[in-house]
C-alpha cells in the first residue's frame, strides 16, 4: 500500500456505499486459536496463526497483530514482565538520563522479540489474502520515553528537565525509526504509532514531545501510511495529532469523551479517522443487539464524512463474547451509505 493509499481505500469504499471495517482483535484471536499471549508474542508462527484465525473468522478489511507496547523498551534492555495470558508490561525501575548514550549503542535489529514481530509480518504478507491490509504497531516516542523513565517522571520532566527529556525522546525516536524500517521491509502498512501516555500532555507539550518526533518518522518513511493511536479523551489534542502529518488518527470511545463528528470538522479530509466502538461497555459487557445498535448509530452519524474507517476504540479484551464480535462485523459489513 503506497503513500495515501489508506485514504484512497477509505474513499473508494465510501463511493461504493460501504465502510472499511477494521477492529483490533489480537487478543480474541489468541483465545480462538488456542494459544497464549506470551507464546504468540515471541513465536512468529504462533503469532501468524492468531492473525490467520482472525482473518478466517471475521474477514476484516484491515488486520492488526497483537498490541505490545513493551517491544522497543525490552529491546533497550528495560526490565519487562511477560505474563503467559496477558500483554507484557515494563515496570518502573530506576533510570538515570546519563544512561542514554549506553542505550544508543544497542543494536535493536538483533532483538529476538522484535524480530519475532517482524517475522510475523512476513508470514502475514505471504499467508493472507492480498486484499487484506496488513498493519503493524510501534510505540510512540513519548510513550517509549515513559516506559524507560516512568510515566510520572516523564510528564514532570516536560516542565523541569525539558532538554534532558528531548534527549530521551530523540533516543526513543531513533529506536522507533529503526523498528519501522524493519516492519516496512516486511511489507507492513499502515504503521500504527501507539502513544497512550501522551494523553496526559497539553497541546503545546504534545506537539513538542510527541508530534514533532512523529512528524520526523512520517517524513522519513513517506512510502508508508502512519496512524496515530492515542487512548483516552484526546479532544484537546486532535489538531496536534493531525498536524504531525500522519495519514490517520485512531481514537478512543465516546464514553471517554471522544466525539468523532466534532473531530471530522477539525482535521483535513485527507486524514482518515479510525474508531471508536467501546471495547468495554459495548463489546465486552453488551449483547449482540446492543453492539449492532451502537455500530449503526456511529455509522449514521459519520455518514457525511468520507474519511472514516469503522473500528474499535482500542484493543478488544480477550474474553469478549465472540457473538458480539460477529455482531460488530455484520453490522459494519451490511450498512450501506445513503440507504
Amino acid at each position: 500500500m503506497s503513500k495515501a493509499r489508506l485514504a484512497d481505500l477509505t474513499r473508494e469504499a465510501y463511493e461504493e456505499g460501504r465502510r472499511l471495517v477494521a477492529p483490533l482483535l489480537g487478543l480474541p484471536g489468541v483465545r480462538l486459536s488456542g494459544t497464549n499471549v506470551k507464546l504468540a508474542q515471541q513465536n512468529a508462527s504462533e503469532h501468524f496463526r492468531v492473525i490467520k484465525t482472525i482473518v478466517d473468522s471475521f474477514s476484516p478489511d484491515v488486520v492488526f497483530p497483537l498490541m505490545d507496547l513493551s517491544v522497543e523498551a525490552n529491546a533497550l534492555a528495560r526490565y519487562t514482565v511477560i505474563p503467559v495470558h496477558d500483554t507484557a508490561v515494563v515496570p518502573k525501575t530506576d533510570f538515570n538520563l546519563d544512561e542514554i548514550d549506553s542505550l544508543r549503542k544497542i543494536d535493536i535489529s538483533y532483538d529476538s522479540r522484535m524480530n519475532s514481530f517482524v517475522d510475523t509480518l512476513r508470514l502475514m504478507k505471504i499467508g493472507l489474502p492480498g486484499e487484506v491490509v496488513k498493519a503493524a504497531y510501534t510505540t510512540g516516542p513519548f510513550s517509549l520515553a515513559a516506559m524507560i523513565m516512568g510515566a510520572q517522571d516523564t510528564v514532570m520532566a516536560t516542565l523541569l528537565q525539558p532538554e534532558s527529556l528531548h534527549a530521551l525522546c530523540r533516543l526513543a525516536t531513533e529506536t522507533i525509526h529503526e523498528y519501522i524500517g524493519m516492519l516496512i521491509r516486511a511489507k507492513a502498512d499502515p504503521i500504527v504509532i501507539l502513544e497512550p501516555t501522551a494523553v496526559m500532555l497539553g497541546p503545546d507539550q504534545f506537539r513538542e514531545f510527541s508530534g514533532s518526533y512523529v512528524n520526523h518518522l512520517v517524513e522519513s518513511y513517506r512510502e508508508a501510511n502512519m496512524v496515530y493511536h492515542t487512548c483516552g479523551n484526546t479532544m484537546h489534542l486532535i489538531e496536534r495529532m493531525a498536524e504531525s502529518g500522519v495519514h490517520g488518527i485512531s481514537l478512543d470511545s465516546k464514553e471517554k469523551g471522544v466525539d468523532l463528528v466534532d473531530v471530522a470538522g477539525r482535521i483535513p479530509e485527507s486524514t482518515v479517522i479510525i474508531g471508536n466502538i467501546s471495547t468495554t461497555n459495548t463489546l465486552y459487557s453488551g449483547n449482540p443487539e446492543a453492539v449492532k445498535n451502537e455500530v449503526i448509530e456511529l455509522l449514521r452519524t459519520m455518514e457525511p464524512h468520507k474519511n472514516f474507517i469503522l473500528s474499535t476504540a482500542c484493543d478488544v479484551p480477550q474474553e469478549t463474547p465472540i457473538e458480539n464480535i460477529h455482531a460488530f462485523m455484520e453490522a459494519g459489513r451490511s450498512y450501506r451509505i445513503g440507504r
